[in-house]
C-alpha cells in the first residue's frame, strides 16, 4: 500500500508541477539570454535608463515619483508605498535597450498606481496572505500528516493565496510591459529598437507565466494528495 501511494505522490509530481518546472527553467535561460544580448546594444537614445524612467513619468504627470539606484541583478521594481522607482545600477546608469526596456516597465506600474489600476490593488492587497502562504503553507501541510487534517486544510487554504497572488500578477505585468512599449515607441527610442523591447519585456513575461503555472501545478498536487489522503 505504502508502494502504491508513492508512486502517486510521483506521479502527481510528473503531471501537475514538472511541465511547469520545465518552462520555468525555459523562461530563466530567455530572459537571461535576452537581457544579456540587448545589454550590449546602445538604445537610440541617449538617455540612460534613469532619464528615459524620468521623461516618461513626468510625460504622465508623475513628477513626484523618485528614483533610485540599488543593488543586484534585475532587482528593479517599483514601490507604491513611498511612490518610489527602483532601478539596478546597469539599468539606472545605461543607455542599452535592455535598461531602457526594464526602466519603463517599471514606470508602467506606476503609471498603473496612478490610476488605481484593479488587478495591482488586489495584487497588493493580497501580498500578507501570499506571503503566510509561501512560509507556512506546508509546514501546517506537514503537521496534518502527524496531527489533524485541520492542519492540512489550513496550508492548502493558505497556499490558496500564495497561487492566487501569481494569477493575479500576469495582468499586472502584462499590461505594465503594454504601457512601457507604448511609452518607448511614442518618440523616445526607434522602432528598430522596440523590436528589442519586445523581446526583452516578452522573455520576462515568461518567467511569471512559468512561476504561475508552477504555482497552480503544486496546488492541484495538494489536492489530489489531500483527495487520497481522505
Amino acid at each position: 500500500m505504502f508502494g502504491n501511494y508513492m508512486y502517486g505522490y510521483n506521479l502527481s509530481y510528473l503531471i501537475y508541477v514538472l511541465p511547469g518546472i520545465i518552462l520555468a527553467i525555459y523562461a530563466q535561460a530567455k530572459i537571461s539570454s535576452a537581457y544579456e544580448k540587448y545589454n550590449k546594444i546602445e538604445a537610440s537614445t541617449n538617455l540612460t535608463g534613469a532619464e528615459v524612467a524620468r521623461r516618461i513619468l513626468n510625460q504622465n504627470g508623475l513628477d513626484y515619483v523618485a528614483i533610485n539606484m540599488i543593488d543586484g541583478n534585475l532587482t528593479d521594481h517599483y514601490d507604491p508605498r513611498d511612490k518610489t522607482l527602483n532601478l539596478s545600477r546597469d539599468v539606472y546608469n545605461k543607455n542599452s535597450i535592455a535598461s531602457v526596456s526594464i526602466a519603463a516597465h517599471e514606470v508602467g506600474h506606476a503609471i498603473q498606481d496612478s490610476k488605481d489600476y484593479a488587478p495591482l490593488k488586489i495584487r497588493a492587497a493580497l501580498v500578507p496572505l501570499a506571503n503566510l502562504g509561501t512560509q507556512l503553507s506546508f509546514l501546517f501541510i506537514i503537521l496534518g500528516f502527524f496531527f489533524s487534517v485541520f492542519f492540512t486544510k489550513l496550508g492548502v487554504a493558505l497556499f490558496f493565496f500564495a497561487v492566487l497572488f501569481q494569477i493575479v500578477t500576469l495582468p499586472v505585468e502584462f499590461n505594465a510591459s503594454n504601457r512601457a512599449k507604448a511609452a518607448l515607441a511614442n518618440g523616445i527610442i526607434s522602432q528598430e529598437d522596440i523590436k528589442g523591447t519586445k523581446e526583452v519585456l516578452g522573455a520576462a513575461a515568461l518567467t511569471y507565466v512559468a512561476s504561475t503555472l508552477v504555482a497552480i501545478g503544486q496546488f492541484l498536487r495538494l489536492l489530489s494528495i489531500f483527495g487520497r489522503r481522505r
